[in-house]
């Protein structure tokens, strides 16, 4: 698909691969000492204003359909397919994953989820529900898309994307874990760009969080 790449496009994918980053550097680093109430919405309220952003600059700006973004209609493929990877990423990749880094003397999560543990868990829930919907737009959806036009490579434009993922995971759950979310987001960008259903890596990812995050914290007694 032949377009050229504006202005508009330029800050939109700016700000889909470092939108997250600054919004977390800030509310983990910046608002630190702030009662948790008032810094726990930021990050949220950031991510929904990025895509907001998006949005306007998708529809009005660049002239194009959701459909540039790999969303559609809700399907029941959709459901399989996100409900199929999620499996794979829960009962595979991750413990496999786990294994190679706890070889290689690497912590991953357990940053993040000592921090977790302040946090209510229904908020937690929320802030999943939020948090992977708008990052597979911005990542997979919009980054991907739009790099590739940039760059003529969909291999090079999910490089970046996943790379730019990772970083943003860094003030919340540290390099570790950063490090392995590289990985999955490799991962992810693969599955979309084979299935192009932005619908079902918001599923895989909604369920796949709320299963490493939110299930530990319920089973522990938080």
């Amino acid at each position: 698909m032949a377009y050229r790449v504006g202005f508009a496009t330029s800050t939109g994918v700016f700000l889909a691969l470092f939108g997250p980053a600054i919004t977390a550097w800030i509310g983990c680093k910046v608002l630190a000492d702030k009662p948790l109430p008032l810094v726990a919405p930021f990050a949220q309220l950031s991510l929904m204003l990025i895509c907001a952003s998006l949005l306007i600059i998708i529809r009005r700006y660049e002239g194009l359909s959701l459909a540039s973004v790999g969303l559609g209609t809700l399907s029941w493929k959709s459901v399989a397919w996100g409900g199929a990877f999620a499996a794979f990423l829960i009962w595979i990749y991750s413990p496999l994953l786990g294994k190679a880094m706890a070889l290689a003397g690497i912590s991953w999560f357990a940053e993040g989820l000592g921090k977790a543990r302040e946090i209510p868990t229904w908020y937690l829930a929320v802030a999943i529900l939020i948090g992977a919907t708008v990052e597979e737009f911005l990542y997979r959806g919009y980054a991907v898309e739009r790099l590739s036009w940039m760059t003529g490579n969909v291999w090079a434009a999910g490089l970046i994307s996943a790379l730019a993922f990772g970083l943003a995971h860094v003030p919340m759950w540290g390099w570790g874990a950063a490090m392995a979310t590289v990985f999955s987001g490799a991962i992810a960008t693969a599955f979309y760009v084979w299935r192009k259903d932005l619908l079902a890596n918001i599923i895989a990812h909604v369920l796949t969080d709320l299963t490493g995050i939110v299930l530990p914290l319920l089973l522990s007694g938080k």
